[in-house]
């Protein structure tokens, strides 16, 4: 017992951390590998460990004993016995189960022979391929057996026989490589995470470098951090390495940690992202921050179908289809080209049907960019079986203080409903309760006032509504964006507001992913997505990029509705990065100085 450390172990598996003991920063560096942080206010951080959180260590070589050690050199109080159990009990399941290659499994007739077609040089060529097979291996009898008894499981694996697999491992099963990442996402769900020591294949080569100076002229600066979360994707490209996911904030230049792998990669590579602007934000910056040309880069998109050795793609092109039962027709692109390396970015965003393509390109280096997990499905463990697990993280704060993102205060200004909607409101369901209070009418003078109290902002107005934000565009008389505007004058208006003709922009939830505006130094949400954290995350997220004046960051709320009640859920997000929530009251002047 140790009054002066900073850690307490709770029985419930939660750790509180004293921000103002004298190792609180040496404890918080050493809990980053195996411990999830939810919230991170003034005084005492709050701590979880999960399965997950402790199966992405293990995945990293951060072992039981490691994360137990921890526990026990920062703990004030003593450490559960019931938290050692469990933690030694959890994290052991990692390596129980492994997939490795089956080299010499054959089968003699040619049912798992097919004819395919494959583009070379923009041809098609009918090509024969053999079926390849993985041996799916327990470490004991027991687990062998949970395994096979497991219903879902079971009808994807075999049994192997001296005929088909002579050598095959004891307590093992053979599967098809097609089926690598559907029985990764089985077993997870039955708390069996797989260690996949499967080696990936290394693709196309592709010569790329980063250059040493960008077209300004400005040296070309990789942050440590940077280097340090793509050297630990790629590790020493041996088995078990090569898949994963990065954790920065937004404004912390995900993409060019995307880049820093490809020039160490050096391969043909398939990036995917969230929108078109999105894509051709992509696209300038291979063109400023490597020596490729334009005629490798290809845009596969509603608007251009080309596919390079570079292609940078939208999820919405890849999951449309012409009916609700048919087929995913440009699901095709992931087959086009033998990529090195797939960069799912905004992975948090990744939709349920790319999911069942990730599934089957096991063998394809990856990596899920994202400034936050939380996905408000629940499916974070989608991402670590099929994409893979957290290889890489950052706290907000930390790079705040080290002013590699901008210093940023967040206000929640709460108003009142206007008396000729409580009626309305009263009545109404609870989808359209929200809608009303959202777009109370009493927040437009409120956007204006914020907007004449900071003269030398470029500010960002963002809401959910669109006929609440064409009628604010229109008072303001400034640009919208919405999902109708078209891409080349939705890259127009995002151009003139980087150039300064335009300061004031009015945007749909289209611009909550991946959009570099980086003097954006205020922004209003005037209504959100229901308790969207990520989309929390997000807004802010175009309000860091590094600056040196503060950004701030407004959220416009109605009293006494559910819109205070979800805006709180979403204000959670931010006091778990350790942001100060600050309330105001707006009773007809707002004092934000």
């Amino acid at each position: 017992m140790n009054y002066e450390n900073p850690l307490i172990v709770q029985g419930d598996r939660s750790l509180l951390l004293d921000v103002h003991a004298p190792l609180a920063e040496e404890c918080r560096n050493a809990l980053i590998p195996f411990a999830e942080l939810e919230k991170s206010p003034e005084h005492l951080h709050t701590y979880k460990l999960s399965p997950l959180s402790l199966w992405n260590a293990a995945s990293a070589n951060f072992s039981a004993d490691d994360a137990i050690a921890v526990l026990q050199k920062y703990a004030r109080y003593d450490v559960p016995q019931s938290i050692i159990v469990w933690i030694k009990e959890i994290s052991n399941r990692f390596g129980k189960i492994k997939l490795i290659n089956a080299p010499n499994v054959h089968f003699s007739d040619d049912s798992e022979k097919t004819i395919i077609k494959k583009t070379v040089d923009g041809k098609e060529v009918l090509q024969k391929i053999t079926e390849h097979y993985l041996y799916l291996v327990a470490d004991s009898l027991a687990v062998f057996k949970e395994i096979g008894a497991n219903h879902s499981v079971k009808k994807y694996l075999t049994v192997p026989i001296t005929a088909t697999a002579p050598d095959a491992p004891d307590y093992s099963y053979i599967l098809k490589l097609t089926d690598r990442g559907t029985i990764k996402q089985l077993l997870l769900q039955t708390g069996w995470p797989v260690k996949d020591e499967v080696p990936l294949c290394d693709g196309e080569s592709l010569s790329i470098h980063l250059r040493e100076r960008l077209s300004n002229g400005k040296e070309l600066i990789i942050r440590d951090y940077q280097k340090k979360s793509a050297q630990a994707l790629i590790g020493d490209k041996g088995p078990g390495t090569g898949f994963g996911t990065i954790v920065l904030p937004c404004g912390a230049g995900k993409t060019i940690v995307g880049m820093t792998i490809m020039d160490i990669l050096k391969t043909s590579t398939l990036i995917i992202t969230t929108n078109i602007s999105a894509v051709h934000q992509w696209i300038d910056e291979l063109l400023d921050k490597t020596d490729l040309n334009r005629d490798q880069i290809a845009e596969y998109s509603g608007e251009n179908k080309e596919i390079k050795p570079v292609t940078v793609a939208t999820y919405q092109v890849l999951t449309w289809r012409p009916n609700k039962e048919g087929p995913y027709p440009h699901f095709s692109l992931f087959h086009k080209r033998n990529w090195g390396l797939i960069i799912y970015d905004e992975v948090h965003m990744l939709p349920a049907p790319v999911f069942r393509v990730v599934a089957e390109l096991q063998a394809v280096r990856r990596v899920g960019l994202t400034a936050t997990l939380v996905r408000e499905d629940g499916c974070e463990g989608y991402v670590f079986s099929l994409v893979g697990p957290k290889r890489y993280d950052v706290p907000w704060k930390e790079l705040e203080r080290e002013h590699w993102i901008a210093d940023a205060e967040c206000i929640e200004v709460r108003i009142d409903l206007p008396v000729s909607s409580e009626i309305d409101y009263a009545v109404s369901t609870a989808r359209e309760k929200h809608k009303i209070a959202s777009m109370n009418i009493k927040k437009l003078p409120i956007v204006k006032e914020i907007i004449q109290k900071c003269p030398d902002d470029k500010i960002l107005v963002i809401g959910q509504y669109v006929q609440q934000l064409s009628l604010i565009a229109k008072e303001l008389d400034v640009p919208l964006i919405t999902g109708k505007t078209p891409n080349s004058e939705r890259d127009k208006i995002y151009a003139d507001f980087r150039n300064g003709k335009t300061k004031v922009l009015v945007v749909s939830k289209v611009a909550n992913f991946a959009i570099d505006l980086p003097d954006a130094s205020v922004a209003i949400q005037v209504s959100g997505t229901f308790g969207s954290r990520q989309e929390e995350a997000q807004r802010l997220g175009r309000i860091l990029r590094p600056k040196e004046r503060k950004s701030r960051f407004f959220t416009l709320i109605t009293r006494n509705t559910v819109e205070e009640e979800f805006g709180s859920n979403r204000q959670k997000f931010l006091a778990e990065q350790g942001y100060e929530y600050k309330i105001v009251r707006y009773n007809g002047e707002l004092n934000i100085e």
